[in-house]
């Protein structure tokens, strides 16, 4: 049988692969998805939609509890089952036939079963019964086929069966006890979602919550889990563990106690699913990141691109669209000989992976923030000012909740005058992100700011509050 052509074919048809494809099409070139699971990907199943599902209840309840005259009307607690159900509604049960309509209504061919490369511009695709399909690209392929868990090399840690972040947002029901390794998003957010659950949660956090953000985003956090009356450790990890039957797992813990828990959480990284690729076909290392310069070509080829997870420089879905439209215009004017657009902020590179990278950590309280953090801007030369601001000064925080309690940060680049660096910690924090992102990626001069007055009573006003703040410590300077 000969091989199928196409211009550009897809590895992996989740929303970065869909986006992907949907661009080459648009612009006049012949795409296939390569998919393997579902189409939709980590994020509409295992990641983005079902844990924002399992925590936005929780957090709607704790909103009403919060101001008086709601939480007087409110007389049970959190259905578990009614938030299992719904998270199962916004999977679809974890069926894709929206999804598949709608790559045939975009005019993209799907075929399924695992890709792999076979040589240059060469995927062969194995589907569960067999059957190969051999494809050949005429002006690229393109990789997304995201990440793992990572499981570390903990003594017994796989013997116990632990979950992953597909298991926690997939659980059908809800354990007494769970025990979280990590620190980071999943670990929190997943920690959020179970102790609203009732659930007895322990989270094990080597080097603390939240690491890669402001410190206070983390300190909050942490009081805040332990208010839901979860266990958090810090300094701590697993030593070794196991389990005899299916009964709770039995945990040895660094300090030297022990701990027992119905279900073990692991959350302590990413790896690239690139084990089985057919890297080496091409020259490359298996089970390796995909090194791409701004266009996302891998390093080295001119025909093998890498857009999302799989190329290691940010993981996240909305990232990884972003690279992924850059990645599918820069397609289409190589294979028309048009001009590329690849110095910075142009058409064809995406330049704000690198410092303007927006990011939501939905716990309670959220954590919303964008470009560097005060400590990497002073790492990167940057001569800064830091504005702090406390969000329950905001006259719009005092209408929200009757206990309020938030925290804001911008940091400034003072040689340019513009920000680089914003963070909120709050309720509900993440709708004030996108002005941030506009303002840093824009590089709004801050007299400039002054001119977009927020409105009130909102918790917009930080801005205001900022550039007060900034005025007040320039002229006492």
């Amino acid at each position: 049988m000969s091989a199928r052509e196409y211009d550009v074919i897809v590895i992996g048809a989740g929303p970065v692969g869909e986006n992907v494809a949907d661009r080459a099409v648009q612009g006049g070139l012949s795409a296939v998805l390569v998919e393997a699971e579902l189409v939709g990907g980590e994020c509409s199943y295992w990641a983005c939609m079902p844990s924002k599902a399992l925590l936005r209840s929780g957090a709607a309840l704790r909103a009403a509890q919060a101001v008086d005259g709601a939480k007087q009307a409110i007389t049970g607690t959190l259905d578990v089952a009614a938030v299992l159900a719904r998270r199962d509604r916004m999977v679809h049960d974890w069926n894709d036939d929206s999804q598949v309509q709608w790559v045939d209504k975009a005019g993209i061919d799907l075929v399924r079963g695992h890709g792999a490369l076979a040589g240059e511009k060469r995927v062969r695709v194995t589907a569960d019964d067999g059957s190969v399909t051999d494809l050949v690209a005429r002006h690229a392929v393109v990789v997304c086929t995201g990440s793992a868990a990572l499981l570390p090399d903990i003594p017994g840690l796989r013997g116990i069966r632990p979950w992953t972040s597909r298991e926690a947002t997939a659980a059908q029901t809800t354990p007494e006890s769970l025990a979280i390794l990590g620190g980071g998003v999943v670990a929190t957010e997943m920690a959020t979602a179970y102790a609203s659950f009732g659930t007895r949660v322990t989270v094990l956090a080597r080097s603390g919550l939240l690491t890669n953000e402001e410190p206070f985003a983390g300190e909050m956090v942490t009081a805040s889990l332990r208010d839901l009356g979860a266990d958090v450790r810090t300094g701590v990890t697993i030593a070794a563990a196991r389990r005899d039957g299916d009964v709770p797992a039995h945990l040895e813990l660094s300090d030297g106690t022990t701990l027992e828990a119905e279900e073990v959480l692991v959350a302590t990284g990413r790896v690239p699913r690139t084990g089985d690729l057919g890297l080496e076909t091409v020259g490359l290392e298996p089970g390796s990141w995909l090194d791409v310069d701004d266009t996302l070509l891998v390093r080295g080829t001119d025909w093998l691109y890498a857009a999302g997870d799989v190329n290691h420089r940010s993981l996240l879905t909305h990232q990884g669209k972003y690279q992924a439209r850059a990645a599918g215009d820069v397609i289409v004017a190589r294979a028309n000989g048009a001009p590329v657009q690849d110095a910075p902020w142009g058409a064809h590179v995406a330049t704000a992976d690198h410092a303007a990278v927006p990011q939501v950590t939905f716990t309670d309280p959220e954590v919303a923030s964008v470009g560097l953090t005060a400590a990497r801007a002073e790492k990167a030369g940057i001569r800064t000012r830091v504005i702090d601001y406390d969000l329950s000064w905001v006259a719009g925080a005092t209408e929200w909740s009757d206990d309020y309690r938030g925290q804001a940060r911008a940091v400034v680049d003072e040689d340019r005058g513009v920000l680089v660096g914003v963070t909120f910690v709050g309720p509900d924090v993440a709708e004030l992100l996108h002005s941030a992102t506009i303002a840093i990626v824009g590089e709004v001069p801050l007299h400039r700011l002054w001119h977009a007055v927020p409105s009130y009573p909102t918790v917009s006003e930080v801005w205001l509050r900022f550039l007060e703040t900034y005025g007040r410590d320039s002229a006492s300077r």
